[in-house]
């Protein structure tokens, strides 16, 4: 039977599943930030009605936001995003503190960070000649523990491990890391970018365990171009942005107001549906996925589901391409993801497959359907419906 055209059965005529890249934005975060775009326009660092304004807005904000995560309202950092706080962590605490010995120094990641992490670690060790230790995950996408206990020595000065993986969406072990790390490397510093697991988990439970934590706010219905760095604990940070010295000289320039604001509500919306949205898509999730796997000849589920988050699927398909996966599937109204892609826009094999200790060709295969809070049934109906005739053409 001929498959309906997408535009007969979806809203728009497509599916989603690229949540963890974005999220559409909530209809409260919008409204929220509206006042901040149009009348409400002030500078939050000047000195008049206007600006006042503005930075109670802020302010409010920042309350809110710590509240939510478990800090202090001077623990948060506001940014840019995702990728700003993972560097400013990085760069930011490595260059507030000395070396930890008179010897070559040491920082240490797991292999399978998100880039802003790997590479901003990578970076920092070719500028300051420490030492980098990328620790290798089992093939369950968790990160080896025994590996990372023979990384962590009395010389490491940073260890970075995300809470939750992008590509896979594996829950890390934060409460054994930070053991860990304490007593093998009692003076690094401990970060963690989580910005993957807002929309599933209570970070309040997380930070306690780290000195650092990395968030962003289109990963859980807030606006793009702003996030956080939570510094728990009084870890110095040096600036990389230097200017008029906002957020208490650890990262200038004028805040984003607008943003800010819709980032706090939407943090909100998230507390308030998380347990109803994580059940609801862990349920789409694993119809969607019991219905690929069984669909599909050679379909494979990367990771365990009891180690994931509920809205992550990762499938990796023998003989298939991810990229032809991707391009096929958009065609057919499916929004997909692969692994990571380079700047001329090809697809490379995921450097998260490869942690894993899977080949170079097997790390070409994956595909990512990550599911978010709007997703639908219908939604997964079209993608069991699309996916498996796809494949099948690709194989032809």
């Amino acid at each position: 039977m001929a498959v309906p055209p997408p535009e007969a059965v979806l809203p728009g005529g497509r599916a989603y599943f690229d949540h963890a890249a974005t999220t559409p934005m909530g209809a409260a975060a919008i409204e929220a930030m509206l006042p901040y775009l149009a009348g409400s326009f002030g500078n939050p660092s000047g000195g008049h009605e206007e600006s006042r304004r503005a930075r109670l807005a802020v302010d409010d904000a920042r309350e809110a936001i710590a509240t939510s995560f478990g800090v202090d309202l001077g623990e948060v950092v506001f940014t840019s995003g995702g990728t700003e706080a993972d560097n400013l962590a990085i760069a930011g605490a490595w260059q507030a503190r000395s070396p930890v010995t008179g010897g070559r120094p040491v920082l240490v990641c797991s292999a399978m960070e998100h880039h802003a992490v790997l590479y901003a670690c990578r970076a920092l060790a070719q500028r300051t000649g420490a030492e980098l230790r990328e620790v290798p995950s089992g093939k369950d996408g968790l990160i080896d523990l025994a590996a990372l206990a023979d990384a962590c020595t009395e010389d490491v000065g940073l260890v970075s491990v995300m809470t939750v993986n992008n590509e896979i969406g594996t829950i890390q072990p934060m409460a054994a890391v930070a053991d860990l790390v304490r007593a093998a490397a009692p003076r690094a510093i401990l970060h963690t970018d989580a910005v993957q697991a807002v929309p599933w988990l209570d970070l309040s439970s997380v930070t306690p365990l780290v000195d650092l934590a990395s968030v962003s706010a289109h990963k859980f219905g807030g606006p793009k171009g702003v996030g956080a760095l939570l510094v728990t604990g009084g870890i110095p940070i040096d600036p990389l942005l230097h200017g008029g010295g906002q957020e208490r000289e650890r990262r200038s320039g004028t805040p984003n107001v607008a943003g800010i604001v819709a980032m706090a509500t939407a943090l909100a919306t998230t507390d308030a549906e998380r347990g109803q949205t994580v059940e609801r898509v862990r349920t789409l999730r694993d119809r969607l996925g019991d219905g690929l796997v069984s669909a599909v000849a050679g379909a494979t589920e990367t990771g365990e589901r009891e180690d994931k988050v509920a809205g992550s699927l990762h499938l990796r398909v023998a003989g298939v391409s991810a990229e032809a996966m991707v391009i096929l599937f958009d065609r057919l109204g499916l929004a997909v993801s692969a692994g990571a892609a380079c700047s001329s826009g090809a697809v490379e094999a995921s450097h998260v497959l490869v942690a894993m200790g899977l080949g170079p060709d097997e790390a070409q295969t994956g595909v990512r359907f990550s599911l978010g809070s709007t997703t639908t049934a219908a939604e997964v109906d079209h993608a069991l419906a699309v996916v498996p005739p796809a494949i099948a053409q690709l194989r032809d």
